[in-house]
């Protein structure tokens, strides 16, 4: 666990907020005064969402016990929590995701979201605009001039951008054949990921499914994900092949729903390890200057996702503080 932003030796304290940013990989909780002062923020090696790991409640209510006892905060002292999580989805789901909040006395509001609406909180700053995610999950979602949220996932799309997305995609190519001498050090690296020692030796270890377990899969896969994006910064064709591919669903899901605003400039901001990396960033930024639907202002996130919870529980509790204020303050959380 890495622990940061303390209490500043204070025994007591007033009524806090929580926020988490529950991804796919580490659990985010940061403890924040009403005032926007971040007392406490904390990072667990561990995912939120029971999709990628059976020890998700435990990982989340661990955090949230550590982050409040860093903060020098009781639980009776919460006056609300936000969560965002990875892979809430439908409402069939809340069913596990109240479970990562149910800490014995922890007795106040909790609102539960998918971990994209408290990413655009924190992005946006609760503005009007698009996010869009690709990390160790993807997702794009669009907060318009009237409130309303709408996910790609409304219109039953779905951009696999997500760091395991591109590495299956990629293995699956090499696989395929499509290569040629250029690929050579990509292939390399994919085979020395999988311990192989030739491509018919991974076409072997491919036919018994790789990974028996689908989460042990999937998490393989993604860790393989920052080979193909540095690849394809350096022009390697495999790699630029499959990035492009992972690029242009994200464009077309951003054009989709970019058709619900009434503005003709929309800011977008893009969130994610991959996202972020430096070839899909920079090509993701030249695609929307031709964009199709509106014109685009890519925007660097003014928050981090833990911070935009603790955004969203303020808000929640109807509470107002001068924007510039606590952007400044809440930076800490990330």
């Amino acid at each position: 666990m890495n622990r940061k932003n303390g209490a500043d030796g204070m025994t007591a304290m007033k009524e806090v907020v929580i926020g988490i940013d529950g991804g796919g990989t580490y659990t985010r909780v940061a403890v924040a005064d009403l005032s926007g002062n971040v007392r406490a923020s904390i990072v667990v090696d561990g995912a939120a969402s029971f999709h990628k790991d059976l020890s998700a409640a435990t990982n989340v209510r661990q955090a949230i016990v550590s982050a409040l006892a860093e903060a020098g905060a009781e639980l009776h002292q919460v006056r609300g929590v936000a969560a965002g999580i990875a892979g809430y989805d439908s409402p069939a789901d809340l069913e596990w995701v109240e479970q990562l909040t149910d800490v014995p006395g922890l007795d106040c509001p909790k609102w539960h979201v998918n971990d994209t609406v408290a990413a655009h909180y924190g992005a946006l700053m609760a503005r009007p605009g698009i996010v869009a995610i690709a990390g160790t999950g993807s997702n794009i979602l669009a907060i318009t001039e009237s409130g309303q949220a709408i996910s790609n996932y409304n219109f039953h799309h779905y951009a696999a951008s997500a760091a395991r997305f591109i590495a299956y995609d990629a293995v699956y190519e090499a696989l395929a054949g499509r290569t040629d001498a250029s690929d050579g050090e990509l292939i390399t690296a994919m085979l020395n990921h999988w311990n192989c020692s030739t491509l018919d030796e991974l076409a072997s270890l491919a036919r018994s499914g790789f990974e028996e377990d689908a989460r042990e899969r999937n998490r393989r896969f993604g860790q393989f994900a920052p080979c193909i994006t540095s690849a394809a910064e350096e022009g390697v064709p495999l790699a630029v092949r499959v990035c492009d591919r992972a690029i242009e669903q994200m464009i077309v899901g951003i054009e989709l729903l970019a058709r619900s605003f009434e503005s003709e400039t929309i800011p977008v901001s893009f969130i994610g390890s991959v996202a972020n990396s430096p070839y899909f960033l920079r090509t993701l930024a030249a695609k929307l200057t031709l964009g199709r639907n509106r014109s685009y202002s890519v925007t660097e996130p003014s928050l981090p996702p833990v911070a935009g919870a603790v955004l969203l529980a303020l808000r929640r509790l109807d509470i107002q503080i001068d924007e510039e204020s606590l952007q400044q303050k809440l930076i800490a959380a990330g």
